[in-house]
C-alpha cells in the first residue's frame, strides 16, 4: 500500500547511514566503495536546497493552471467544481511522478500530493457555502475537515511524508470545532483524539523497529505528544491566540476553574512522561518534543499563576539550560568510556552538525532585521567673512 518498495526505502536508509559513517570516520574509503554497491536502488533524490525550490515551483504551476481554467471555464462550471476536479488530477500526478519517474523526495511529487488535498479541502469549502446545512440541520461543512484528515493520513501513509501527519492533526483540531462550540469540551475533544491516535501508534511500533519506518512513527508519536501538551495547556492553545495562532482553530475565553488547575498539573506531569518514554526508546523526536514542552511549561507557568514577568526572566532560564547541559555533558563524560546507559556526550553522526546548520540558518531567517544605523543629516556650514578694517570683524559674519 506504500508508493516506494521495501527494499528501495531500505536500501536508502543503508546508503545515508553509509555515508554517514564515511563522513565521521568509521569507515575507510575503501570499505565504503565496498558496500555502497549493495545500496544501489532506482529511485531518484535531489539536496534540500533543489527541493524546496522544486516543491515551491510546482505549486506555482498548480496554482497558475487552476487559475487558467478559472478564467477560460469559470461562466458555465462553478468554482468549487474545478478544484474537486484538479483533486484527483494533482494525485494522479503524483503517483505517476513516483512510479514512473521514480522521484523520491524531490520536491515535485510533494507539491503536487500536497496540492491534492488543499485543493479538495477548499473544493469542498467553496461548494458547501451555499448549502451549509442539510434539512436535518447537520451542518454538511463538516465534509471538509474529515476528508482532510482522512487523506492526510493517507498521503503520510502512502509517500511517507512527515509534514502530512502534521496537516491531519490540525484538520483534526477544525474537525472539533463542528461537533462543540464549548472551549473545554473542544479541548478535550482533541486531546482524546491525540491520546486514541497516540496509543495505536505505540501499540504499533515495536514492529517496525531497527527498519526504515522507525523514524516515520517516532516523529509520528512526537507530534502526538505535543499535540495533547498543546491541546492542555490553555495559556498557549486558549486564552491566548497568539501563541502559535492555535487560538483561531480552538474556541477560547473563560475555562472553569477546575479545568483551568488541572491542565496546570497536567503540562507539570507531561513533561518528564516524553522525556522518559523518548529516552527508553532513544527517538529523539520524542527526546526533543520532551525538552520542548518542558520549555513551554517553564515560559507559561507565571501566566498560570498570574505572577508577574521580569525583564531578567529570559537570563535566568538561559542560564539554567546552560547549566543543566553542562552537568549532563559531565555527567555523561565521567561514565565508562564516556558512556552512561546507552547514551554519550562524544558526537556519533554528521547529521547532528547539519541539524545545528538548519538550525542556525532557520534562527537567521526569522530573526528581526535591525535597521542600519543612519548618518545624521548634515546641518548648515558655518561660514566666516573677512573683518573690516578698523573693525576688528565687528560687522561681519563669523
Amino acid at each position: 500500500m506504500r508508493a516506494y518498495s521495501v527494499s528501495d526505502e531500505e536500501a536508502l536508509r543503508a546508503r545515508d547511514l553509509l555515508k554517514d559513517w564515511a563522513g565521521e570516520g568509521y569507515l575507510t574509503p575503501a570499505q565504503f566503495e565496498q558496500l555502497e554497491p549493495e545500496t544501489a536502488c532506482k529511485l531518484r533524490r535531489t539536496n534540500v536546497c533543489l527541493r524546496i525550490v522544486s516543491f515551491a515551483f510546482t505549486l506555482l504551476i498548480v496554482a497558475a493552471a487552476v487559475g487558467l481554467a478559472f478564467v477560460v471555464f469559470l461562466d458555465p462550471v462553478p468554482a468549487s467544481v474545478f478544484l474537486l476536479l484538479f483533486a484527483p488530477v494533482c494525485y494522479v500526478a503524483a503517483e505517476l511522478a513516483v512510479s514512473q519517474a521514480s522521484l523520491y523526495r524531490f520536491g515535485i511529487e510533494e507539491a503536487l500530493a500536497v496540492s491534492s488535498i488543499g485543493l479538495l479541502c477548499v473544493g469542498l469549502v467553496v461548494g458547501f457555502n451555499v448549502f451549509p446545512s442539510t434539512p436535518t440541520g447537520v451542518n454538511i461543512q463538516i465534509l471538509a475537515p474529515l476528508a482532510g484528515t482522512i487523506f492526510s493520513l493517507w498521503i503520510w501513509h502512502r509517500f511517507g511524508l512527515p509534514y502530512a501527519f502534521f496537516a491531519a492533526m490540525i484538520f483534526t483540531v477544525w474537525l472539533t470545532g463542528y461537533w462543540t462550540s464549548a472551549g473545554t469540551e473542544q479541548h478535550l475533544a482533541v486531546a482524546a483524539f491525540f491520546a486514541v491516535a497516540l496509543l495505536t501508534v505505540i501499540a504499533i511500533s515495536p514492529r517496525y523497529r531497527r527498519t526504515y519506518l522507525q523514524p516515520r512513527m517516532a516523529i509520528a508519536e512526537a507530534l502526538l505528544w505535543l499535540g495533547i501538551y498543546l491541546a492542555f495547556n490553555v495559556e498557549i492553545s486558549g486564552s491566548n491566540p497568539v501563541w502559535l495562532g492555535w487560538g483561531s482553530l480552538l474556541n477560547s475565553g473563560e475555562f472553569p476553574r477546575p479545568f483551568y488547575w488541572s491542565t496546570w498539573v497536567l503540562i507539570w506531569c507531561l513533561p518528564p512522561v516524553v522525556l522518559a518514554r523518548g529516552l527508553r526508546q532513544k527517538d529523539k523526536p520524542v527526546v526533543a518534543v520532551g525538552i520542548l514542552v518542558t520549555l513551554l511549561t517553564l515560559l507559561t507557568s507565571k501566566s498560570y499563576l498570574g505572577t508577574q514577568s521580569y525583564t531578567w526572566d529570559p537570563m535566568i532560564l538561559g542560564a539554567l539550560l546552560i547549566g543543566t547541559a553542562l552537568a549532563v555533558r559531565y555527567w555523561l563524560s565521567t561514565g565508562p568510556g564516556g558512556i552512561r546507559h546507552g547514551f554519550t556526550a562524544q558526537r556519533l553522526s554528521g547529521r547532528d552538525n547539519s541539524l545545528l546548520d538548519a538550525g542556525v540558518a532557520v534562527s537567521g531567517l526569522v530573526s528581526r532585521h535591525l535597521p542600519e544605523p543612519t548618518t545624521p543629516a548634515p546641518g548648515p556650514e558655518a561660514t566666516f567673512g573677512g573683518g573690516n578694517s578698523g573693525g576688528a570683524g565687528a560687522s561681519s559674519d563669523f
